[in-house]
């Protein structure tokens, strides 16, 4: 490989990517709205709910149990008159749960009988609705601890679960996104602009003087690797940075496995890019292909947003095609857990012949042909 005429070809690419400003949004401009959109507007918390309160009759038992859920950040209580018209405003989504405590609820407390406190809850988002009725379970508990404490008694509970929260002490669904938001970044980056970038020279007709030059297919190819992978760690620098000072996502591990690991996974995204845009020799058919291929896999089968483990076995297996999982392991790792160490070893090896794999493939349908 000769290094003069690389110099000389890295330099061409690099203009064309300066000269084209969707490539310098891509890389930049992109990550930070999709962080923003993601670190602001999406989140997978169960906060501030509406929740109807139903309570026929006041008593100090209903209303200590009330006062509960008011001074819980996860529910907004809204009071109501009948069940009937929480009813309704479950039906018309309005709230997303109804307490109803009946007439007979302080009586049948008093009595020493089983006071029963009837919850509904909108299944329709079946994880939401889990959320809110562990919610409502954590608020009736405090608020029978409190009732038990303040007749003198002790509330005789047979097990005491004592909670610890590893990794994500504060249970903030932004801490586990923003990290996994990278390796779809960087995967928007490296594949889908260099998807397009051979396909483009033979729809300009510049492929076919490169081929009449002592240019070997070699020096074009690493001519194309090498400026799209300074832009992709340029915007995965960016969104580390976006993530720590902006959204105080914290990151635990250390910085080189960081770099390496989104050195690795950027090869690879670059060299699945660049295959597709050799196979196809159309930007258009290029671009369509990137985005089934390699943003959807990265998107619903990487464990970004969805727990591979609850998905059927047929699936797990066919997650394990795709490179992004293996990066959103490491990096939410890296950012919550730390250095650990046989974790990053063994995502980073498949990263590492993954990429390798799709080199040899580049390698073999790249020739100085012009068919």
């Amino acid at each position: 490989m000769d290094v003069m005429r690389l110099r000389g070809l890295v330099r061409k690419e690099s203009r064309q990517i300066i000269r084209d400003p969707s490539s310098i949004g891509i890389a930049f401009f992109l990550p930070v709205l999709l962080l923003l959109i993601f670190g602001y507007g999406v989140s997978l918390d169960a906060r501030h709910v509406p929740l109807a309160m139903v309570v026929e009759k006041n008593s100090p038992q209903a209303m200590a149990l009330v006062s509960g859920f008011n001074q819980s950040d996860y529910f907004l209580p809204i009071p109501m008159r009948s069940i009937q018209e929480a009813e309704q405003a479950l039906m018309h989504r309005k709230v997303d749960g109804i307490i109803w405590l009946r007439h007979n609820f302080a009586r049948q407390l008093l009595m020493g009988g089983k006071a029963p406190i009837d919850v509904i809850v909108d299944g329709v988002d079946s994880n939401k609705a889990r959320l809110i009725e562990g919610y409502v379970t954590g608020v009736w508990f405090n608020w029978l601890e409190r009732m038990t404490g303040e007749q003198g008694q002790r509330l005789h509970v047979p097990v005491t679960v004592e909670h610890r929260v590893w990794f994500n002490a504060e249970v903030s669904s932004r801490n586990y996104l923003v990290p996994g938001l990278i390796a779809i970044i960087m995967t928007l980056i490296g594949a889908m602009l260099t998807s397009m970038v051979v396909a483009r020279e033979w729809e300009r007709g510049t492929m076919e003087a490169l081929m009449v030059t002592p240019v070997s297919m070699k020096e074009v190819i690493a001519s194309k690797i090498i400026p799209y992978f300074i832009l992709g760690m340029g915007g995965m620098l960016l969104s580390v940075l976006m993530a720590v000072f902006l959204f105080q996502v914290p990151l635990r591990g250390s910085m080189w496995p960081l770099i390496v690991s989104s050195s690795l996974f950027m090869f690879t995204a670059i060299n699945m890019g660049l295959l597709i845009s050799v196979v196809a020799k159309s930007q258009f058919v290029a671009g369509q292909i990137a985005i089934v291929i390699t943003f959807l896999p990265a998107f619903i089968l990487s464990g970004f947003v969805f727990d591979i483990r609850t998905m059927p076995v047929v699936i797990q297996w066919l997650t394990h095609l795709v490179a992004a999982r293996y990066f959103v392991d490491i990096l939410q790792t890296l950012f919550l857990a730390g250095d650990i160490w046989p974790l990053f070893l063994t995502n980073s090896a498949w990263l590492a012949v993954m990429a390798l794999f799709f080199l040899m493939i580049i390698k073999k349908k790249s020739r100085k042909l012009l068919e």
